[in-house]
């Protein structure tokens, strides 16, 4: 199994780290402190808080 490639959200900054990568959903961490866990969170609902997030601007 391959290990996930994580990404830096461009919004992060140095207090604040969010980190993403692709799997059979999307992955979601605490840059700042990776061993705390990750969130898995299906393509679809993904998008769906995206959408919100771009709505609410």
């Amino acid at each position: 199994m391959s290990r996930p490639v994580w990404r830096k959200s461009s919004h992060s900054e140095e207090t604040e780290c969010v980190e993403v990568a692709n799997d059979a959903g999307v992955l979601v961490r605490d840059g700042k402190n990776p061993e705390a866990g990750v969130l898995w969170i299906s393509r679809s609902v993904w998008r769906a808080l995206l959408g919100e997030l771009k709505d609410d601007g």
